[in-house]
């Protein structure tokens, strides 16, 4: 029962969030979601309805990493990761958003790892 109020007051951040935060082309949406195991991070167009960037512990070279290194380091390398495939489709400005979580820990981590790839947000 407490999981199933804990994911009703998510999508109500969520709902909030969402309201305000909106993708563009020009500055499209990162949007991050975050399981008890792993992380994951898409770049989206609101306008056109589509992803353009992802990067997740279960792809690529984070998912080994994910095996060796701790939870909050390896989202960074997750936000790090999102930015190189941004800048290999020349997109710089992002905005963030949280999904309904938490700012802090491995969300944060993402955002910080983004920033450190180039992402301005």
């Amino acid at each position: 029962m407490a999981n199933k109020r804990a994911d009703i007051g998510r999508r109500r951040r969520q709902e909030r969030v969402r309201k305000k935060v909106l993708g563009s082309d020009a500055r499209p949406r990162i949007c991050v979601f975050r399981s008890n195991k792993h992380i994951y991070a898409q770049v989206i167009s609101d306008h056109q309805g589509k992803t353009l960037a992802a990067a997740s512990t279960l792809s690529g070279a984070q998912a080994e990493a994910a095996k060796q290194t701790k939870a909050v380091e390896t989202a960074k390398q997750v936000g790090l990761a999102l930015a190189k495939a941004c800048k290999e489709k020349n997109i710089t400005k992002v905005v963030f958003d949280r999904n309904g979580f938490l700012f802090h820990g491995r969300v944060k981590a993402v955002a910080d790892g983004a920033r450190e790839g180039g992402l301005e947000f």
